[in-house]
């Protein structure tokens, strides 16, 4: 959890040096395949459905609620905030972090019902301001449980564009 923590704080600390976007984005529903699990033993592929909030809060960050469900039967659904950090035009960095409910079914037990998705994503952002990205998840319980597996998950993601900027 440690390293996840130092990671997210480093990826907001390139906000700082990293070029502003030409104008704002606006929301978008995203769909991403990955694989779950991927560096342990008990992998499946992951289905996720997102929405992410155009509006900035504090002007800061963006607020996401979406949904994963792995082939499993395991299922992740919950909010949290985001921060797009571009460097140029094109390449955006997205660090995220949010609460969920977590359900095993025949996944993996990550030891409790409470668990908190960290991620980290960098993507390419196209003309018609959609964009494709590849993002590395960790989900955790972060010690509330009486286990803290944790669980890997790296996905691909396309955000379609909903709305105006």
């Amino acid at each position: 959890m440690v390293r996840w923590a130092g990671l997210l704080a480093g990826a907001f600390g390139l906000a700082v040096v990293a070029t502003p976007a030409m104008a704002e984005d606006p929301s978008f529903v995203s769909g991403g395949i990955g694989w779950y699990d991927f560096d342990d033993d008990k992998d499946a592929a992951d289905l996720r459905l997102e929405y992410r909030h155009g509006d900035k809060l504090l002007d800061i960050v963006k607020p996401w609620a979406g949904l994963s469900i792995n082939s499993d039967g395991g299922a992740f659904t919950g909010i949290g905030i985001l921060m797009d950090i571009y460097f140029g035009n094109r390449v955006v960095v997205t660090p995220s972090f949010g609460p969920g409910l977590y359900h095993r079914g025949g996944s993996k037990g990550l030891g409790h019902i409470l668990e908190f998705r960290s991620q980290i994503e960098a993507g390419w952002r196209f003309d018609d301001r959609s964009r494709v990205s590849l993002a590395l998840s960790h989900l955790s319980n972060a010690g509330i449980g009486d286990i803290n597996p944790g669980t890997e998950i790296i996905t691909l993601y396309y955000h379609h564009p909903v709305g105006s900027p």
